[in-house]
């Protein structure tokens, strides 16, 4: 994670790293299609093994000895650690395990010892059943989830940070904690309070960028940033946030802001913000997003006066951009856009990770039919999606921190961002299904916009494709695919940062870097073997690249918007404020 040098920047860059340690896993800029068959569905739904369980008991009633050797070593370590003799021990940097009491205290040592040793065992099993890749998924996602909650430090009586906060407070902390859980667990997402929901104010404290609205419609608003350069390049660059999520994960505080780093580089930004829908808006579907980002282009050009626009498409904005490129490719009218961009987007769903073998026709028909019947998939049921892909860091951490400790959680703006989710449409929901389950994108006529076949091999615009190699939702291999679909020149970034630190990516830090190659081969492995390392943030690169497509530079103008296109009001508009 990069930040600038600056002392206060510093300060904020260690908060970040912190922030992007736990919310990874949280930001909806994930293989989202996969993840929406599972978020209307109960809760506990995902945690049943089906089919899956049946056929891990089967395989590994075919290999009793490897059973019988997990038994064998779990028996021979739990009599070490009832002699005081085991030297399992937590991995460095479980933050869990931190407190000197568990390495001291001889009880608790031995509970914890034990605790490892039952985990080790139960994954060991899973890896010795050599199920398929979905089944192996699905059965070690619900193991992992069982281990993290059996954990000892998400007991109050056998964690010494909680019992020391016990004495300090006489017992305070419980109830202050239980408070939090009754209001936590009062509504969706039933999950702890990574944030407060008063520690930030958009516009105020986020997404500050100076800009307007130009442009408002039913569906979203368009904001057109003030250029912060004498001169500025004459091709525009149009954002296309995700769906499910607010637009200003680009335009965080200063210094984090992807928005305010192109401005400052002399590139015009405008920047889409979707409308919160409601059941009202029920039978919004790729096809109405894909005529509203047709609409944002054309304001675009009109307002820069240009005959082209870049595009930039984040998570399913990006999905939506590929098929406008794709419907803009069978009209003839690619020529519209001088450069095209994604980052943290799958297009080629195969194995694109857990969410994906979570997702079945059975669960993405259920998922359908419950948002038909309410109009709307509600983000914060994803927001729980999330949240139990990784367990340990966003659940039971936040579950010891609030409620058994008392303490209110840390004020990340980027967690704010991830606590502020947009709905999403009935009719989006059911077309992102399709998308998932024929994987539609990855053929020539497995998906349609606008009334065109979607090939995005005749995509032959110039892209640069963004993806983290420690991002737990989106795998960068996933991501690298795209390279492989798109019919143009692709350059492939790969970020040593994870699922949110690859768009919250600003330079200062002298340990960022990234990495790339010149040409893009089938393998991806074989594209990280010949890729170099390059010291610095991807903005930079990004500034450098997006140069070579959007110039000649000319004046900048004068005021925002225009004659036809007057402004409505300042950024960051009224859309986003919508929860």
């Amino acid at each position: 994670m990069s930040a600038a040098t600056t002392p206060a920047s510093e300060q904020a860059d260690g908060r970040m790293r912190e922030a992007d340690d736990t919310a990874d896993g949280t930001d909806s800029a994930a293989p989202l299609d996969l993840l929406l068959g599972d978020a209307a569905r109960s809760p506990l739904r995902r945690f049943v093994p089906g089919m899956s369980g049946v056929r891990f008991t089967t395989h590994l009633a075919r290999r009793p000895g490897k059973v019988a050797g997990r038994t064998k070593d779990l028996a021979v370590e739990l009599a070490r650690v009832g002699a005081g003799r085991s030297e399992l021990a937590p991995h460095e940097k479980d933050r869990r395990f931190s407190d000197e009491g568990w390495a001291k205290n001889p009880m608790l040592r031995r509970t914890l010892q034990t605790y490892l040793a039952v985990g080790e065992t139960a994954r060991g099993l899973v890896q010795d059943a050599e199920l398929d890749w979905g089944d192996d998924q699905r059965i070690g996602f619900i193991v992992d989830n069982l281990v993290e909650a059996s954990a000892p430090s998400n007991n109050p009586f056998l964690n010494p940070k909680v019992l020391k906060r016990i004495v300090d407070t006489g017992g305070g902390n419980l109830v202050e904690g239980g408070r939090r859980f009754v209001r936590d667990f009062a509504s969706a997402p039933r999950v702890p309070s990574m944030v407060e929901p008063d520690a930030f104010e958009v516009g105020t404290d986020i997404a500050v960028t100076p800009g307007a609205v130009v442009l408002r419609t039913d569906m979203f608003e368009l904001i057109q940033y003030t250029p912060q350069t004498p001169k500025v390049r004459t091709v525009p660059l149009l954002i296309v946030p995700p769906t499910i999520n607010k637009y200003y994960v680009i335009d965080l505080a200063a210094e984090r802001s992807l928005v305010e780093h192109l401005v400052a580089n002399g590139q015009q930004v405008y920047c889409i913000s979707w409308r919160n829908p409601d059941a009202r808006h029920a039978d919004w579907g790729v096809d109405s997003y894909g005529q509203a980002i047709l609409e944002a282009m054309t304001a675009a050009q009109k307002i820069a006066r240009a005959d082209q626009v870049a595009l930039f498409g984040i998570c399913s904005g990006g999905m939506l951009s590929s098929m406008v490129m794709g419907h803009l490719a069978a009209t003839g009218e690619l020529d519209r856009v001088a450069a095209f961009s994604l980052a943290v987007t799958v297009l080629d769903q195969e194995q694109a990770g857990l969410p994906s073998a979570l997702l079945s026709r059975k669960a993405a028909a259920a998922s359908v039919k419950a948002s038909q019947e309410k109009g709307y998939l509600d983000g914060r049921s994803l927001a729980e999606v999330f949240a139990w892909l990784r367990p340990n860091d966003l659940i039971w951490n936040y579950w010891v921190n609030n409620y058994l400790l008392g303490h209110a959680p840390k004020a990340f703006d980027i967690l704010y961002w991830n606590a502020d989710p947009v709905r999403m449409t009935a009719a989006m929901h059911r077309d992102f299904m399709e998308l998932a389950i024929s994987n539609g994108l990855t053929r020539p006529d497995g998906a349609r916009m606008l009334g065109s076949d979607v090939d995005l091999g005749k995509v032959d615009t110039d892209s640069y494709v963004v993806a983290g190699i420690a991002d737990h939702l989106c795998k960068w291999e996933s991501c690298y695919r795209t390279t492989q679909l798109l019919g143009g020149r692709s350059k492939f970034v790969l970020s040593t940062s994870g699922h949110i630190a690859s768009m919250v990516n600003p330079p200062g830090n002298p340990k960022a870097s990234f990495q790339t190659a010149d040409r893009n081969p089938a393998d991806s492995q074989a594209w990280l073997a010949a890729a170099s390392k390059v010291k610095g943030s991807w903005w930079d690169d990004y500034v450098g690249w997006l140069a070579e497509r959007t110039g000649p530079e000319r004046n900048k103008p004068r005021r925002l918007g225009s004659a036809a296109y007057e402004p409505v009001c300042d950024a960051p508009g009224t859309y986003v404020l919508d929860r």
